[in-house]
């Protein structure tokens, strides 16, 4: 769709939306797999129960 730029978003049903090892990892590969093809990940965002945490923020991005 030629997006320049992206947000991963995904939610965690147990309510905790801190960002898991895996969640790491993940952002990590998804941001290289994305500068390779010129797009700029934004930030990764996991949902809680009425309460939201920004992966980038946690790594100090």
């Amino acid at each position: 769709m030629n997006a320049p730029k992206i947000i991963l978003v995904h939610n965690h049903p147990s309510g905790d939306p801190s960002p898991s090892d895996a969640d790491y990892r993940v952002t990590d590969r998804i941001y290289e797999c994305a500068d390779i093809m010129g797009i700029t990940l934004l930030d990764h965002v996991i949902i809680g129960d009425n309460c939201f945490e920004s992966v980038f923020k946690k790594k100090g991005r």
